[in-house]
């Protein structure tokens, strides 16, 4: 039973503050603001070249910050080497191609990681591997090898891989943009499901149904900046900011 009371709000996960990144004279975040709460699916749209994968790839310091501070579950990144590791540890990030190990079968792919980082026992990974396996819906891969399985297939081992270390947190950077049109949606269907189940995503996408249907929040970005943050219904029915009706209307119109 819900207690009228309890106001308690769901921690956050993600505190993004000043975020600014330098390449030379190229500024690809100017100083990004964000809060991401346990749960939320967090949907990330804009123009190429918007900063969209530069924020993503801060999250977890695969690109160090120029300046700013990010803080993954109460833990601030870049500090303290310990504390890196332990925060990326609660993250799992699925790129737009898949870095399988060519020479490994599925099952060797979702484990090896488990077994390095995780420090599992072979039996535990490969029972953790299957589960995971299972919940995108290829058990019956796990001996295959990513070269005979399709775009879609493979994306899917990507994500139980990552699932298979228990993050708190998932990160996408543009996962089905390198698939073919009619595997876009298995992939779409993983994701959802994910977010059903209260997993706290990150997703950078140009898929605009997955953003109306599974987002809590979506960001428009451009030129290095946030320049929307609001409600799937406020962006596609009420989007304020002119820059992202002109980015809708050039989207939308197909």
């Amino acid at each position: 039973m819900i207690n009228p009371h309890d106001n308690t709000e769901p921690r956050d996960m993600i505190v993004v503050k000043d975020l600014y990144k330098h390449y030379g004279h190229v500024k690809a975040l100017n100083g990004v603001n964000l809060t991401v709460k346990k749960g939320k699916v967090i949907v990330v749209i804009g123009p190429s070249g918007s900063g969209k994968s530069t924020m993503l790839r801060c999250l977890n310091h695969l690109e160090k910050p120029t300046s700013g501070e990010v803080w993954i579950d109460g833990l601030l990144l870049g500090k303290d080497e310990k504390a890196l590791n332990e925060a990326r540890t609660e993250v799992g990030m699925v790129f737009q191609l898949f870095n399988l190990f060519p020479h490994l079968s599925v099952l060797e792919n979702v484990t090896i990681a488990q077994k390095v980082v995780r420090g599992r026992s072979k039996d535990e990974a490969t029972d953790i591997a299957m589960k995971q396996l299972k919940r995108v819906g290829i058990p019956e891969k796990a001996d295959v090898f990513p070269t005979n399985l399709s775009g879609g297939q493979q994306q899917r081992v990507a994500i139980a891989r990552s699932l298979a270390m228990n993050p708190k947190i998932m990160l996408f950077d543009e996962p089905t943009s390198a698939l073919d049109p009619e595997m876009i949606k298995e992939v779409l269907d993983v994701m959802l499901d994910l977010a059903k189940e209260g997993m706290t995503m990150v997703c950078v996408t140009h898929e605009m149904g997955f953003a109306r249907s599974a987002a809590d929040e979506v960001l428009f970005m451009d030129e290095g900046l946030i320049v929307e943050h609001t409600t799937p219904h406020g962006l596609f029915n009420n989007p304020k900011e002119e820059r992202t009706k002109l980015f809708l209307s050039q989207i939308l119109q197909h």
